[in-house]
């Protein structure tokens, strides 16, 4: 048997007498209105994995040799309910949250996932502005699912795809998935009404970097936003080695000899990705640095796993467990204070100390997996 390589989990403590008040205002909240951490770093994306399971067995995220057939997943009752995961983002809406990402494993692979959009759909910030949601697919059903999705509420896809070469592509994901599958799901999600797909490809230097400038000569004026994200050590099981992380900077050169950019600006305070446009006005790329120009000091995203732990950082070894709370009676107020509680010591900056840390992997201090909490 495969033994589950998860974090501890922290128990929640609420402080009696102290955080919000009826209204949901507090003493953690700035004046804006917004929750701070000890960096200052705001609220305002809420990441929600919706099942540990995938159909993919990508070699940076769920390597076969851990994730195999012996594998202990997740029991049904261990997952949060649709209920419990409205409620959570509910809670979360009102302490500045405006963007909620499902995630997963794969998150197409949970029965009924467009019932829980449509519960999603309908919430909105106290201001009365719905909150962004969105979705991150590796498009394997996504032909399948798209039009549920759109018509459930989804506003926004994100698909994985880290290659247009088959033989590349099916190396990746390591089950023998074909590239034109999941080209013909972002078809179909167009076809539905869905706006401004983009496309993730994480980069491995030796792996797949040569299919670089394929991607953006393929997706450069459909509409589709590509971004590349450097190999990143999340987990402890996907290998990562320094030698493979191609820097952001080269990808914006091999593009640009090519295709000319510039660089935009930002949607909003604490997006990760750099943003760059093609000159010829045809669309636009982006980049995810997480390895060589580190972003945590803008930081703004908070992870529930599937089974309702909190985490404060992809790349975190300990989780704060929200679902006892869930299951216990525990009022809103009181789940809102402990998240404000929690937040407001939140220190978080692995990628800033990303050296001494990998380094010490080795003293049994263990990183959660990406496919437990979404990337």
């Amino acid at each position: 048997m495969v033994e589950k390589v998860n974090p501890k989990v922290i128990p929640i403590r609420i402080d009696e007498g102290k955080g919000l008040t009826p209204s949901v205002g507090a003493q953690l909240l700035a004046p804006h209105g917004q929750t701070l951490d000890k960096r200052g770093r705001t609220l305002h994306d809420l990441r929600i994995s919706v099942t540990d399971r995938c159909n993919f067995r990508c070699t940076y995220c769920m390597p076969k040799e851990v994730f195999d057939h012996n594998y202990p997943y997740l029991a049904h009752q261990e997952l949060l309910s649709f209920e419990e995961i409205t409620r959570l983002a509910t809670i979360f809406s009102t302490l500045g949250v405006e963007k909620i990402r499902l995630t997963g494993g794969e998150p197409l692979l949970r029965k009924n996932l467009e019932v829980l959009i449509e519960m999603l759909a309908k919430l909105s910030t106290p201001q009365g502005v719905p909150l962004d949601l969105t979705l991150t697919t590796n498009g394997s059903i996504l032909r399948k699912k798209a039009a549920a999705l759109k018509a459930a509420g989804l506003q926004r896809l994100t698909v994985s795809l880290d290659g247009l070469d088959d033989a590349v592509f099916r190396k990746m994901n390591d089950v023998d998935f074909p590239v034109a599958d999941v080209l013909d799901g972002i078809a179909a999600a167009q076809e539905v009404g869905f706006e401004n797909i983009k496309v993730n490809m994480v980069v491995k230097k030796g792996t797949n970097d040569h299919e670089i400038v394929a991607m953006a000569k393929h997706f450069k004026g459909s509409g589709v936003i590509l971004r590349f994200i450097e190999f990143m050590d999340v987990g402890s099981s996907n290998g990562w080695n320094m030698a493979e992380v191609l820097p952001s900077k080269e990808v914006i050169a091999k593009i640009h000899a090519v295709f000319p950019l510039e660089p935009i600006d930002a949607n909003y305070s604490g997006e990760v990705a750099q943003r760059w446009r093609y000159v010829d006005g045809s669309g636009e790329i982006g980049v995810i640095s997480s390895v060589t120009q580190t972003f945590c000091h803008e930081c703004s995203r908070a992870r529930i796993s599937t089974d309702g732990q909190m985490y404060l950082c992809l790349f975190a070894n300990e989780g704060f467990d929200f679902k006892t709370m869930l299951r216990s009676g525990k009022s809103d107020l009181e789940i809102a204070n402990a998240i404000m509680n929690t937040w407001s010591v939140r220190d978080d900056h692995y990628s800033e100390i990303r050296g001494s840390h990998t380094a010490n992997l080795s003293t049994g201090s263990r990183k959660v997996e990406m496919s437990y909490i979404g990337g």
